[in-house]
C-alpha cells in the first residue's frame, strides 16, 4: 500500500503546485470510503510523505469525526434509539458544519493570517470536542476524511464544488467487518467479538452500502488491501 500512498502524495503535490500558481493559497482535498477502509491511515501516510519533502510542514488530515451530531442531539430527536443505534450515518452528522468548514478551508485570494479550528471526537466522552483541531496559517494543503464526503445527498454534494480533488478508497466489506469489529473491541465499545459483529452489521456495513451506492464520482479511487493497518 505504501506504493499507493507515494502515488497518491506525488498527485496532491502536483495538484498544489498549480493551486498555488493559479493564485489560490490553499489546496483542499476530500477522502472518502466506507467505515473500515484505511481513510485515517492513508490520509496521515501521504501527509507524513508530503512534509517529508519539505524544510516545513505543510499538509495536515482533517478527520470529520468532530461532526458526529452530540448526544444531547441525537435525544432530541424523535427516534433516538435509532439514531444512537445508527450514530455514524450520514444523518447523524451535522453536514451543513462541515460544508461550512470547507468553505473556510477553501481560500481563494484572502487573508491567510488565520488560524482555522475544527472539531475532534472524544471517544473516550463520546462526543465532539469543539475548536480542538487547528489549521495554522502555514498548512497550505489539507485531506479532509469522512465516510460522507463524497455522498450524493444534499447538501453533501456540494462539497465537491469547494474541493481541488476527490479520492475514494473501497474495501471488501468482509475486510472491512473484520477491521471495524477488532476496532469495537479495543476501545471497549462492545466486550465481546460476537457483540462487535452484530453492531457492524446492523450500522457499519449498511453505512458502506451507502457510501457506495450514494457516491459522486471521484477523480481518483484506490483499493484497499489486507495488510493495510486501517483507522479510517
Amino acid at each position: 500500500m505504501d506504493s499507493v500512498c507515494t502515488a497518491l502524495a506525488a498527485r496532491a503535490l502536483q495538484k498544489h503546485q498549480c493551486i498555488l500558481d493559479g493564485g489560490q493559497q490553499r489546496t483542499v482535498i476530500a477522502l472518502a470510503g466506507p467505515p473500515g477502509s484505511g481513510k485515517s491511515t492513508v490520509a496521515a501516510a501521504v501527509v507524513q510523505k508530503l512534509n517529508a519533502q519539505a524544510p516545513l510542514p505543510f499538509a495536515a488530515a482533517l478527520p470529520m469525526d468532530g461532526f458526529h451530531l452530540p448526544r444531547n442531539a441525537l435525544d432530541a430527536l424523535p427516534n433516538k434509539a435509532e439514531a444512537f443505534a445508527r450514530r455514524g450515518a450520514s444523518w447523524t452528522f451535522d453536514a451543513h458544519a462541515v460544508l461550512d468548514l470547507i468553505k473556510v478551508l477553501h481560500w481563494t485570494k484572502k487573508d491567510t493570517s488565520q488560524t482555522i479550528w475544527a472539531p475532534s471526537f472524544d471517544h473516550v466522552l463520546k462526543d465532539p470536542c469543539l475548536d480542538n483541531i487547528a489549521i495554522t496559517p502555514d498548512i497550505s494543503l489539507v485531506i479532509l476524511e469522512g465516510n460522507w464526503l463524497l455522498l450524493d445527498e444534499g447538501p453533501w454534494r456540494q462539497i465537491k464544488d469547494f474541493v481541488d480533488d476527490t479520492w475514494f478508497i473501497d474495501v471488501a466489506p468482509e475486510l472491512a467487518r473484520d477491521r471495524i469489529a477488532k476496532r469495537h473491541v479495543q476501545s471497549g465499545i462492545e466486550s465481546s467479538w460476537d457483540d462487535a459483529i452484530r453492531r457492524v452489521e446492523g450500522n457499519d456495513l449498511l453505512n458502506g452500502e451507502t457510501v457506495r451506492r450514494r457516491l459522486v464520482k471521484p477523480a481518483v479511487t484506490v483499493q484497499s488491501v489486507d495488510f493495510l493497518k486501517a483507522d479510517g
